[in-house]
């Protein structure tokens, strides 16, 4: 089997995404002024929910809303996998190199059971649930060396999407969606709908690399993790939007990787850091405190959370085990559920 992982970006784009996070990462060091450790490693607490095949490589996870359903994304291959209720083992949904696809990064399924793919050197692929039909495709655009990275969806049916390249992100409207559907899939470039170069930290080391997003329940905000500097942004969704930094208390968000927002509750997956952690959202979403962190070697470069009836679900990637971090040896790959989160 081929390796696209190793080609996915030029050597400047892979140093920001995947090893600049190691560079500037403080472990589990708390911030100046931030409250006592909140690190519980708990490694029976952490079990496994789903087997996934051989070199899964899983990047990112969703649910179904509508059945609960689990879809995993490889990054390696751009496989899809999906897990059933009742199941031990997920099965390919997708095969790899499915509609030219050769790496799946962010996912997501919508209130009406369409599944949204990214592929960061292509755009984004949407499918039925049901049929597995491919029904639109919305390009990257090609300006500027772009890596599509991760999406989240609002009440209203917009998808937005980040960019970790040029720190921007991206809207799919449901006007532009119906557009596409009535015109054989073709959805066209993706649209921005803010840049966030310029809310960056002045004192930030490290250049701005925009990973995880998610949606409050109304849809009025979306929360944005800078992986690099461990800082979150608020980004309005209304037609004239606006972004701001937000304010932690207790820690920060390096490696931040996938999000899940629900209700004032926001977790973030560190990535390199084997870390997932919960915060408590206040101020419209203009400030996080941190409740409380889960860190242990059993996550093993975890990128992505997603809570279905009470169980949080985590990919477990082993990027570092012959993939895109390092050449180890990888264990079986598969979904994790920590109890304490």
């Amino acid at each position: 089997m081929s390796h696209p992982i190793r080609r996915w970006a030029a050597p400047a784009v892979t140093a920001a995404l995947l090893l600049a996070s190691a560079a500037c990462s403080t472990g589990d060091a708390a911030a100046p002024g931030a409250a006592p450790d909140h690190d519980t490693p708990a490694p029976d607490r952490i079990t496994t929910a789903y087997d996934l095949p051989e070199r899964a490589y899983p990047e990112s996870i969703t649910v179904d809303p509508r059945t609960g359903d689990v879809y995993a994304s490889s990054f390696l291959t751009g496989a899809i996998y999906r897990a059933t209720p009742g199941t031990t083992a997920a099965e390919t949904f997708l095969a790899a190199g499915a509609d030219g696809r050769r790496t799946a990064n962010g996912v997501q399924v919508d209130a009406a059971g369409r599944l949204w793919v990214i592929d960061h050197t292509a755009g984004i692929t949407v499918y039925d649930t049901g049929t597995r039909a491919l029904l639109a495709r919305f390009d990257v655009p090609a300006a500027g060396q772009p890596f599509v990275n991760d999406l989240a969806i609002t009440p209203d049916g917009s998808v937005y999407v980040t960019d970790s390249v040029r720190n921007v992100v991206y809207r799919i409207g449901p006007d532009q969606l119906a557009d596409a559907l009535a015109h054989g899939g073709h959805g066209g470039e993706l649209r921005v709908h803010l840049d966030l170069g310029a809310a960056k930290d002045p004192a930030a080391r490290n250049p701005m690399t925009l990973n995880g997003i998610a949606a409050d329940d109304a849809g009025r905000y979306l929360i944005v993790v800078d992986m690099t500097n461990g800082d979150l942004y608020r980004v309005s969704t209304g037609p004239q939007p606006t972004v701001q930094r937000v304010a932690r208390t207790g820690g920060d968000a390096l490696d931040g990787d996938g999000l899940e927002l629900r209700g004032d509750t926001l977790w973030v997956v560190h990535n390199k850091g084997n870390a997932v952690s919960r915060w408590r959202l206040g101020d419209d979403g203009a400030k996080a405190e941190l409740q409380h962190r889960v860190t242990d070697p059993a996550l093993d470069i975890p990128t992505s959370i997603v809570h279905t009836v009470g169980h949080a679900l985590v990919t477990v990637s082993q990027f570092d085990k012959n993939g895109p971090y390092g050449d180890g040896v990888p264990a079986g790959f598969r979904i994790v559920e920590i109890s304490q989160l």
